[in-house]
């Protein structure tokens, strides 16, 4: 029993931190009580770098038991979203398989506690405000790669 407590309180906690982070925290929670994702705006405290899951899941399973920030998998859509430092774009711009969006790139999130409409939390907010780091993720997925595309606008 004090583990369902325990595990309640910190998807709480998690919970708190999330909605907190969005522009309208009453909204985020509406969301969640009609089993809905929130939107969540990136910018105020994190960023959001995009992996595909078939290349972000080996990444993460480097990192299993490394400090590391939350994860956001939607397995429908073969996405993974890792929240990340307001400076990490700059850091993981050469990272072949990851795309950071700008601040202001909305996320649409479940609760920490449960999966909706597919997506869930691989590791989920905690309320800490932990996030994941930079320079970790950009190890996790391997060396950094050429990118033809970069080439082409130069």
């Amino acid at each position: 029993m004090a583990h369902l407590m325990s595990s309640a309180l910190q998807y709480e906690a998690g919970d708190t931190w999330l909605a907190d982070c969005g522009e309208r925290p009453a909204l985020v929670r509406a969301a969640w009580d009609e089993e809905r994702l929130a939107l969540v705006v990136s910018g105020a405290r994190w960023l959001v770098a995009e992996s595909r899951l078939t290349r972000g899941w080996p990444a993460a399973s480097r990192l299993r038991d490394s400090p590391h920030g939350p994860v956001l998998a939607d397995p429908d859509a073969d996405k993974m979203f890792w929240l990340v430092p307001l400076d990490a774009a700059e850091e993981l711009s050469d990272v072949r398989h990851l795309v950071v969006h700008s601040a202001g790139w909305s996320l649409s999130c479940p609760p920490t506690g449960r999966q909706v409409d597919g997506r869930f939390w691989l590791w989920r907010p905690d309320g800490s405000g932990d996030l994941n780091d930079s320079a970790r993720i950009a190890a996790a997925f391997g060396p950094r790669d050429y990118r033809p595309e970069a080439e082409a606008l130069a």
